[in-house]
């Protein structure tokens, strides 16, 4: 039988002084078992303690290998190579600690103490604060910091809720918990303990700048502005409040304002890599490619490790890149050294490299292992997506419509366009947003929102509320629902009678839409299959869209999609308006037309020119309608059929 390992039980020897004994049980528990980090990292820990310098290097050497993001392992190669004498090499392994673990305060000391030269004067003043900082946390939240630096977030959360039961109005307990469930997605949480930490101190500008993410993250930008707005009242030359601010203006589309103020912090710090790639977004956003390219370079310039600036390079689906670059990329992507996010954008960026050189073989690797990187980021379960589609259909019945006939907010402002990505809408709200009558906005969270608010707060093995509960909700209800919407999409409304909203998932709650906005319009942008699946396969998203990063599951889900679009088709007949992309390839006109005609506006000129209209644009095909139609990405799964045979298969299923 294999031996278990008693973490507790080895650190208890080695804090008795016993570290010879702590050596033996590890080398017996090694012998049976793989090797962990947390086994290797004690044991080169009781190797040092034993004066066993050479064995204890060479056991963190593997620890390295194996867990090269592993911020404690570096901390503890520093030691050893003070304990050799080795200065440099120590500093350099304590300086590696704290860039993947900032919460390490032993390295943080050390770093004090080796900081003695004028060189090294900046570098000694910031581990002086963080030092200061970090030795005035209790001892259990400096624990919660380091699991959660470890990616070990259920025992941080553990420790973190523990200690808020014994301290209830903690407040920085209460922002390492709300970090905590940033991390887990659980966003409405954290926006509550941060509510909550404010209300205990009005005044804790670190509270108030955590409370603004998470409000940007909600997708709560009129919010998440205000707040932006009173810290940088507070400190108006605070860089990170700029920052803060014009990121919350880029949200709202104030992007003039935004690149003014990130033009104004970049002549301060040139150096900072994330804000050049922030002004690179803003600036492919509203269409300025070429100095949106010099951004991004000026980003790996700044940082080579950054894998999203090639990435966003490689998203303005326009741009090729030089053989350098490719090289760079290559070197970074196999080195080892990289976070999971970085190394799955450089994959993403790699693959679409080779997809334009033609070599679909080495460009399907890559995305394929990106694909693979991402997946094992997600806890997405397609299973359990099945189920909740499949309940839209066995609850949204032709009853429930006629029972609720009149009911809802009455006004015909909105157009929803549904589907999945990257299946033509970005290039049907282009059309319609060229239009005089119409707003385009961007692709809305409310809708989403409102379905997780009416399933409440459950385990996930509970039964779903939603859309159970809309079988008995009151009229009155439905109506303050729809005017809700209405108001807190307005920020994004530039004054025309009409917007669109174009979240692709919004196709899951056409059923809510009808109940709560009825007279509202709703557009299936439909794709050619094979093509539409495999076209978001080798698309990374910024967010959400977790069925994208698997060929079985994006067929899966395209399949759920057919069904649960049949289901609507019948129930709500003549509700949705189905526009087939190739449809809009082969005859703009024609198609432009008949979507004015279901919108009941007026045709005009400007959609069919719909490449010259100047808008803000931030999905993956931004540049793509910005020029005329093309028929190139028609085709452009096709080089890739060899490998698409797991999702050829899924898709014949649904089509027998």
């Amino acid at each position: 039988m294999a031996k278990t390992f008693d973490a507790a039980a080895v650190q208890r020897l080695i804090q008795s002084g016993d570290a010879r004994a702590a050596i033996l049980q590890l080398d017996a528990l090694l012998l049976d078992t793989e090797p962990t980090s947390e086994s290797l990292y004690l044991l080169a820990v009781s190797c040092r303690y034993a004066g066993n310098l050479p064995r204890a290097l060479e056991t963190v050497e593997k620890l390295q290998t194996l867990a090269p993001k592993f911020g404690r392992g570096f901390q503890e190669a520093g030691h050893i190579h003070l304990a050799s004498q080795n200065q440099e090499q120590a500093l350099a392994s304590f300086r590696r600690a704290v860039a993947l673990n900032d919460s390490l305060l032993a390295s943080w000391q050390a770093i004090i103490k080796l900081c003695s030269r004028p060189e090294h004067s900046q570098l000694r003043k910031q581990a002086l604060i963080q030092s200061e900082k970090l030795s005035a946390l209790p001892a259990a939240l400096l624990s919660v910091r380091n699991a959660t630096a470890e990616a070990n977030l259920r025992k941080a959360e553990d420790i973190c809720r523990h200690f808020l039961k014994q301290n209830p109005t903690h407040v920085e307990a209460m922002r390492l918990l709300a970090d905590l469930g940033v991390r887990s997605e659980v966003l409405d949480d954290a926006e509550f303990l941060l509510e909550s930490a404010l209300e205990f101190e009005p005044d804790n500008r670190f509270a108030r700048y955590d409370y603004m993410n998470v409000l940007y993250r909600r997708q709560k930008y009129a919010q998440a502005l205000n707040e932006a707005k009173r810290l940088l009242a507070l400190e108006p030359d605070n860089a990170q409040y700029q920052t803060g601010y014009a990121n919350q203006c880029v949200a709202v589309g104030n992007f003039d304002e935004a690149l003014g103020i990130y033009d104004a912090v970049l002549a301060r710090f040139p150096e900072t890599a994330p804000l050049h790639l922030l002004r690179g977004h803003a600036l492919k956003t509203i269409g300025r490619s070429d100095e949106a390219i010099d951004a991004y370079r000026r980003t790996y310039t700044t940082d080579p490790r950054c894998g999203d600036a090639y990435w966003s390079l490689a998203n303005l689906k326009t741009f090729r890149f030089e053989d350098n670059e490719v090289q760079a990329m290559r070197d970074q992507e196999s080195s080892g050294e990289l976070t999971t996010e970085d190394q799955v954008h450089f994959c993403f960026a790699l693959g679409k490299h080779y997809e334009d050189a033609n070599d679909y073989a080495t460009s399907f690797d890559y995305y394929n292992r990106g694909n693979e990187l991402r997946r094992k980021q997600l806890g997405f379960s397609a299973e359990l997506l099945s189920s909740r589609l499949a309940l839209q259909r066995d609850v949204m019945s032709s009853e429930l419509f006629t029972r609720y006939a009149g009911s809802g907010c009455q006004d015909t402002d909105p157009i929803f366009i549904v589907g999945l990505p990257r299946a033509g809408s970005t290039l049907l709200e282009q059309i319609l947003a060229s239009h005089s009558l119409v707003d385009g906005t961007q692709e809305l969270p409310n809708i989403g929102a409102l379905a997780f608010q009416l399933d409440g707060r459950r385990a996930i093995t509970d039964q779903p509320r939603y859309p159970h509960c809309l079988q008995d909700i009151d009229p009155e209800e439905l109506r303050k629902y729809g005017e809700q919407f209405l108001v807190d999409t307005r920020i994004h409304r530039r004054g025309a009678p009409f917007f669109i909203d174009k979240m692709p998932n919004n196709f899951r709650h056409i059923g809510l839409i009808q109940l709560i906005l009825p007279n509202a319009k709703i557009i299936d942008a439909r794709r050619e299959p094979l093509a539409c699946c495999f076209s978001g396969f080798k698309q990374l998203f910024s967010s959400g869209q977790e069925f994208t990063y698997g060929l079985e599951q994006i067929g899966q889900y395209y399949n759920d999609y057919l069904d649960l679009m049949d289901h609507w088709d019948t129930v709500l007949p003549g509700k949705v308006l189905r526009v087939q992309h190739e449809d809009v390839v082969d005859d703009l006109d024609g198609q432009v037309r008949r979507l004015l005609d279901y919108c009941e506006l007026p045709f005009e000129q400007a959609c069919i020119d719909f490449h010259t209209t100047e808008r803000s644009v931030r999905t993956p095909s931004s540049e793509q309608v910005r020029q005329p139609i093309f028929t190139t990405s028609l085709e452009a799964h096709k080089p890739y059929e060899p490998w698409l045979g797991p999702l050829q298969q899924i898709l014949e299923q649904r089509a027998t």
